[in-house]
């Protein structure tokens, strides 16, 4: 899965960042055409985009039905169309009403909230992405569909509905640290620390927002070269991770990496799937490499699952020079680096092979960074991008 926008710090960072039907309104959608005639009343200075102030639920359908279906609205709280989890049933998170639409085709909700207290509300869905983003789920909140304006909250779960209620006045709230609003698209200061408001729908299944923004392109815009920058905050760097032994690694990253299963057998170590190849090959001695585990399920019964390398690295130039000539010569090969190569994520004597997404969330959580050595690389702001050993090569927790 591609992924255009990742974790920011640690950031890394995909699901009530939604609080649709099933908890998670960050699904695909149908694409809805206007119905209804409402107009939204005018805006006030430093007002909320979006209608200032709805009366009903009646009043809200009428609203969205002008961007897209919103049909058998029902208030109902025994609707199963309505969001599972109590924490924004009336009475939570300020919610002075609650209710449910159809969407054009009628399989999926479209969720609106009346508040009391918008900003009550944003404080305890961003109480809410924290807390999960805590709790090993860092791309909790990153493809939020969760519009704001006024008095009004209206959840999509399909992003097709989402992209057509982008065109509204009402704004996406995200408060996830790794999310960055694209430019060519509207930005503006939620009602609280550290959550956006924007008309970009973020979405990992290809049916969002489009982004033309590459990080080739926006470093021209601001006149850098095209040869990786240092980092964008010198002398501000977070640092990387260590772990003095394979042990203390894989203590280091139980929470990002499925490691329950491990084995330092030479044999095993080196295998090679279909699914999951490693990035170091050879013998691992002339990568700079002490020790090598890998963890998963190498194969047997069933497919090989989940594999992922851990290094101790003794010399990291000779490792960072090894791993540059690999990622050059796949590029002049294939002209990617294949989904199903392993990315290289470093610490300063460690290193983990893994092409797992929500691991690699985990591990940049943790302070790992990738190892970049593509031509012109770079990555936006807001994204760490470090001088690695090797000239010609990054460190960075963005991936394009």
């Amino acid at each position: 899965m591609r992924i255009k926008r990742i974790l920011a710090t640690a950031a890394v960072l995909t699901a009530l960042a939604t609080l649709t039907a099933c908890e998670d309104g960050e699904r695909e959608g149908g694409r809805g055409g206007a119905a209804g005639a409402a107009t939204a009343p005018p805006r006030g200075p430093g007002a909320l985009p979006g209608p200032t102030e709805v009366s009903t639920l009646a009043e809200a359908q009428k609203y969205v039905q002008q961007y897209a279906p919103c049909e058998n609205m029902s208030a109902s709280p025994e609707d199963k169309r309505l969001p599972r989890t109590p924490l924004t049933a009336v009475g939570a998170w300020s919610v002075t009403e609650r209710g449910v639409c159809a969407d054009r085709d009628g399989r999926e909700g479209i969720t609106l909230y009346l508040t009391s207290d918008m900003k009550a509300f944003q404080e305890a869905y961003k109480q809410r992405v924290m807390d999960r983003n805590r709790a090993d789920e860092p791309t909790y909140g990153l493809f939020s569909r969760v519009f704001v304006g006024g008095n009004l909250v209206v959840v999509p779960s399909r992003t097709e509905t989402a992209v057509a209620l982008a065109k509204s006045g009402l704004r996406i709230l995200t408060c996830n640290a790794g999310f960055g609003v694209p430019k060519g698209y509207k930005k503006e200061k939620a009602l609280v620390e550290h959550c956006v408001l924007s008309d970009f729908v973020n979405s990992d299944d290809g049916k969002g927002s489009v982004n033309h923004q590459t990080p080739e392109e926006e470093g021209k815009e601001r006149g850098e070269s095209a040869r990786p920058l240092p980092s964008r905050a010198p002398g501000a760097s977070l640092g990387l991770p260590s772990a003095g032994s394979l042990t203390g690694l894989r203590k280091l990253v139980e929470h990002s990496v499925d490691c329950s299963r491990f084995t330092t057998d030479p044999e095993t170590v080196a295998i090679r799937s279909i699914d999951y190849l490693p990035a170091v090959e050879g013998d691992h001695k002339a990568w700079g490499v002490r020790e090598r585990g890998i963890c998963g399920e190498p194969g047997g019964a069933r497919r090989a699952h989940g594999l992922v390398w851990l290094d101790t690295v003794h010399d990291m130039l000779a490792f960072q020079n090894r791993e540059k000539a690999a990622q050059l010569a796949e590029l002049k090969e294939n002209g990617r680096i294949r989904a199903t190569r392993s990315k290289v994520l470093i610490g300063t004597d460690i290193a983990v092979e893994t092409n797992d997404q929500a691991s690699r969330h985990g591990l940049y959580q943790q302070q790992f960074l990738h190892l970049n050595c593509r031509p012109g690389f770079t990555a936006p702001e807001g994204y760490r991008l470090e001088k690695a050993v090797v000239k010609g090569c990054v460190l960075t927790n963005y991936e394009d």
